[in-house]
């Protein structure tokens, strides 16, 4: 290629050469075309040259889940994401100790005690001679009167917000008149105390649990919990 005499010309020309190699570059290098898409380059180390262009395409950026405000890349942290609420269990107020003449402190907690066949004691067990009252704990509707293989005659109470069943068990007899629709008020005596079903001969006292129910028409599947804190008050 012949090059032109005239200096001024020589510079013009080279002038516009720069220009254009600074237009091409500016052109590669942007990092937004006008249909969108985001042009990422990689680079090698060895010659410093563009290897590769990736596109990301916008329907691919929110399937990543990219957003305006988000980075490529940055993720929710696990601390960030609400978790499911736990299930509260709100224990009953108010109670009393089921056995006239028992004061509070003379309870044991007997609630997580081992029995026979691996279970636990899931109750507490109030030592009283053979006879004494048995009291309603609270106020609340005689659900059941049951005679079991374990806990002899008994006794389901539902609590009259219907949130909460007493059973009482290993008792004498059942008080004068009692029934099952029976309201019984706090404090009212409802049996006596007894050995019946596996209290063992002699080992007179009162069986007593507490358990939530999620639906009062089947008592038998509530979950447990401590009598014992719930009297000491």
């Amino acid at each position: 290629m012949n090059w032109p005499s005239n200096p001024r010309v020589r510079i013009l020309i080279g002038f516009f050469a720069v220009l254009l190699a600074v237009a091409a570059g500016v052109a590669w290098l942007s990092t937004k075309s006008r249909d969108g898409r985001i042009h990422i380059l990689t680079w090698s180390r060895s010659d410093a040259t563009p290897q590769a262009t990736q596109e990301i395409s916008p329907s691919a950026k929110s399937e990543a889940g990219i957003t305006p405000h988000a980075p490529a890349g940055t993720e929710v942290s696990p601390a960030l994401i609400p978790s499911p609420a736990p299930t509260v269990i709100t224990p009953p107020g108010n109670l009393i100790v089921p056995v006239a003449g028992v004061r509070a402190d003379q309870l044991r907690d007997t609630f997580a005690d081992a029995r026979s066949e691996g279970r636990v004691h899931d109750a507490i067990d109030i030592a009283a001679p053979r006879g004494t009252p048995v009291l309603a704990a609270a106020d609340g509707a005689i659900m059941k009167l049951f005679p079991s293989e374990r806990g002899g005659i008994t006794i389901y109470q539902l609590s009259a917000d219907s949130k909460y069943i007493y059973y009482y068990a290993h008792l004498e007899r059942y008080a004068e008149g009692l029934a099952v629709g029976h309201f019984a008020k706090q404090g009212e005596t409802i049996a006596y105390v007894g050995d019946t079903g596996n209290a063992g001969a002699g080992n007179y006292h009162l069986h007593f649990s507490v358990a939530v129910v999620s639906d009062p028409k089947r008592y038998w599947e509530g979950t447990n919990i401590n009598p014992y804190p719930l009297l000491r008050r």
